[in-house]
């Protein structure tokens, strides 16, 4: 198709044929239900509307989109729509359009406003959410019965007290504790969030080496790895392998997201959902997380880039991949339709959750060097001579160093 722009940069000129490429990540995990299924069918409705617009669609899956989209860019052929796991660099470096250069005002303002806030940058949002999700802490109920257990805890206290009975009963990991290279930043959110503490604070500066997440890490190491209550040797667990252990009775409860629902699903495990337990009481907050969809400014088409995203972000289409993923819809619209719904009741506890759900820090261009260390280290504080203070601190000093060198 023919592209006619006013000049290297500009603008396509409305009335113009033009074809917009979108890279996204790969959500499914074969190819009877990979994303490229569902992106297919969106640009292909979309192009039914829009006979002057062709969507060309590429998905990788997520070990290699966000390198893909990078080498793009490198290149000078960066794609108009990148649906992946960060923005900010991107932004600060100008590359991207802002939402409000893009988006009706009613799509916009759709955006549930936590997530919104997560994707600004110098108070721009250049970050679109695409999907969400949060962290509940699940158990099994045929364990939990075996142990004598009616509810689920909801202080430390009581976690520690029903991990002491789940090992009474013979559970090998009463409580999953995943800290290895996977995803432990989010497993390290969530007992930050539950001790009072969190990455940052209120104004963004980070806090990982704070007194509150230094007594939350040294609870954890002394009063349940310490005490023979989780997996053995947290520190080389992943997130999947804590997963698998649950589906197989193994395991007697951890923090999990919505898609542990179709593995324990599968594997006939009866399992229960309750809010992540905290020092005094159930948690304030639980970890949230966020995949992006950003849009590339190289090839001036906002035009019709800002058509396609408003009909992505439609209600329907909204609910349909969330539905086909079991993830979070990010718009208000979608997520009442979804609480509305009884068939997606599995996700109220969820829902319920992403109001008040911290998100990482994606609007610092530090943070992917500080997950990078921090999955390099965090395991160790739990170990049983591990130093939270001396771990925390160095990541705290670590990470002010490269937020002020990205500044």
């Amino acid at each position: 198709m023919a592209l006619t722009l006013s000049g290297c940069g500009g603008e396509s000129a409305v009335g113009d044929d033009v074809t917009i490429k979108l890279v996204a990540a790969d959500y499914g995990d074969s190819s009877a239900n990979s994303s490229k299924k569902y992106w297919d069918e969106l640009a292909r409705e979309f192009e039914a509307k829009h006979d002057e617009v062709e969507v060309d669609v590429e998905v990788y899956s997520w070990n290699d989109v966000d390198r893909k989209v990078a080498e793009m860019v490198k290149r000078g052929d960066a794609p108009d729509i990148a649906q992946i796991g960060a923005y900010a660099d991107y932004a600060a470096q100008g590359k991207l359009y802002s939402a409000d250069q893009l988006l009706s005002i009613p799509t916009q303002a759709d955006f549930l406003p936590g997530l919104s806030k997560a994707g600004e940058l110098h108070r721009v949002q250049y970050g679109l959410p695409f999907v969400s999700s949060t962290r509940v802490l699940f158990y099994n109920k045929k364990l939990f019965a075996k142990a004598g257990i009616t509810a689920p805890p909801k202080t430390w206290s009581q976690l520690q007290q029903d991990a002491q009975a789940l090992k009474r009963a013979g559970v090998e990991s009463p409580y999953g504790l995943p800290l290895g290279k996977e995803e432990p930043q989010a497993e390290t959110l969530n007992w930050m969030l539950s001790g009072g503490g969190g990455y940052t604070d209120n104004i963004g500066n980070y806090t990982i080496g704070s007194p509150e997440n230094i007594s939350t890490f040294a609870w954890l190491r002394d009063e349940m790895v310490g005490k023979g209550l989780t997996n053995a040797d947290p520190g080389r667990t992943n997130r999947q392998e804590v997963f698998n252990g649950f589906t197989r009775g193994e395991v007697g409860m951890l923090n999990g997201h919505p898609t542990l629902m179709q593995q324990a699903r599968a594997k006939h495990v009866k399992y229960g959902m309750a809010p992540l337990p905290g020092k005094n009481g159930e948690s304030e907050a639980t970890t949230g997380v966020a995949d992006w969809m950003m849009a590339f400014k190289q090839k001036g088409h906002r035009e019709p880039v800002g058509k396609f995203l408003d009909f992505a972000y439609s209600q329907d289409n909204v609910l349909k991949f969330a539905d086909r993923y079991d993830l979070l819809p990010v718009t208000t619209s979608a997520s009442e339709a979804m609480r509305a719904d009884r068939k997606n009741k599995d996700l109220w506890e969820f829902l319920d959750q992403l109001p008040t759900a911290e998100f990482y820090p994606v609007s610092k261009r530090s943070w992917g060097p500080v997950v990078k260390r921090l999955k390099g280290s965090i395991g160790t504080v739990v170990e049983p001579n591990g130093n939270p203070s001396s771990v925390l601190g160095a990541l705290q000093r670590d990470a002010d160093t490269m937020e002020n060198a990205s500044e």
